[in-house]
C-alpha cells in the first residue's frame, strides 16, 4: 500500500480564488451602506428648500443650484485658483508640523528627562486654541503667507506630537528588552522596534492634524487674504452670492476628503507589516 501524499489533498490553492467574488461583494455592500447616508443628505438638500418660503430658498438654495454655481466657477478657473492657494498653504504647514511633531515626539517618548523638562511648556501651548492665537500671528507676521502657514503649523503640530509620544510609550517592553538582549543599537532599536510599533498611533495624530490644518487655514483666510477658499466664502457672502458661498463650502469638503484619502493610503503603506504583508 502506498501512503497518500497530504500535499495533494490540500484545497487551499482552489479555495483562495473562490473567495475573491465574496470579498468583492462584501466591499460593494460596504460602499453601498456608506453611500446611502450621503445620497439621503443630498436628496434632503435638493428637496428640503422647496418646503421653505421663497426668501428662505435664497439663503438655502437647492443642491443643483449650488452645483451649477460650482461648475461655472470651475470653468472660469475661480475655484481652482482658490483651491490651489488653500491646498499649498495647508500642505506646507502640515508637512512642517508632521516632521517636527514626529521627531520631537520620538525624543520625548523615548527619553524621560527630556519629557520631564518639556512637558510643562507643551501643556501650556497645547491647551491654547490655535484660533485664539490668530490675532497674535497676524499682528506679528502680517496678513501674508507666513502668518497663515504658521497658524497651520501650530494647529497641526500638537496632534502629531502627542500621538507620537503615546505610540512610543505604548511599545511592548518585552520587544524592547528583546532588542537590547540582541545587542541592537539605539538607531536599530528605533528602526526595527519603536517606529513600526508606533506607526498606527502616530498616523492617528497625523490624520487629526490633516483635518486641523484645513479648518484653521480656512478661518485664517476669512480674516485676511486675497485668495483661498476661506476668502472665497467670505467674499461671496459679502457680495450676497449665496450659491457661490455654498460652492466654496462643498470645495472645502472635497479638499478634506482628498487629504484624508491620501493619508489613509500612506498609512496603509507603512502599516503593511500588521497584515502579514511583506
Amino acid at each position: 500500500m502506498t501512503a497518500t501524499s497530504p500535499v495533494t489533498d490540500r484545497p487551499e490553492s482552489k479555495d483562495i480564488p473562490a473567495l475573491q467574488p465574496a470579498r468583492h461583494a462584501q466591499t460593494g455592500r460596504s460602499l453601498l451602506r456608506g453611500g446611502l447616508p450621503i445620497v439621503a443628505f443630498l436628496l434632503l438638500w435638493e428637496f428640503g428648500p422647496l418646503l421653505m418660503s421663497p426668501s428662505g430658498r435664497v439663503f438655502l438654495p437647492q443642491f443643483h443650484v449650488v452645483v451649477g454655481a460650482w461648475w461655472s466657477m470651475l470653468l472660469d478657473g475661480v475655484i481652482w485658483q482658490h483651491f490651489q492657494a488653500s491646498l499649498l498653504r495647508s500642505l506646507i504647514g502640515f508637512a512642517i508640523a508632521t516632521v517636527a511633531g514626529v521627531a520631537l515626539g520620538l525624543v520625548i517618548g523615548w527619553y524621560r528627562p527630556v519629557a520631564e523638562a518639556l512637558n510643562p511648556l507643551l501643556e501650556i501651548f497645547r491647551n491654547t486654541a490655535a484660533l485664539a492665537l490668530l490675532p497674535v500671528f497676524t499682528l506679528l507676521l502680517g496678513i501674508g503667507e507666513l502668518s497663515k502657514v504658521s497658524i497651520v503649523i501650530f494647529a497641526a503640530f500638537f496632534p502629531v506630537l502627542l500621538n507620537t509620544i503615546a505610540g512610543v510609550r505604548s511599545v511592548d517592553p518585552l520587544l524592547i528588552r528583546a532588542g537590547r538582549s540582541l545587542g541592537l543599537s539605539q538607531v536599530q532599536m528605533f528602526r526595527h522596534i519603536v517606529l513600526p510599533a508606533a506607526v498606527p498611533t502616530t498616523f492617528t495624530g497625523i490624520r487629526m492634524a490633516g483635518a486641523a490644518s484645513i479648518l484653521v487655514l480656512i478661518a485664517a483666510e476669512m480674516v485676511g487674504a486675497q485668495a483661498g477658499l476661506g476668502f472665497l466664502i467670505t467674499s461671496a457672502q459679502n457680495s450676497f452670492l449665496i450659491p457661490d458661498m455654498y460652492a466654496g463650502l462643498v470645495t472645502i469638503s472635497l479638499l478634506g476628503l482628498l487629504v484624508n484619502a491620501g493619508l489613509l493610503r500612506v498609512e496603509r503603506h507603512f502599516s503593511r507589516w500588521q497584515d502579514g504583508e511583506r
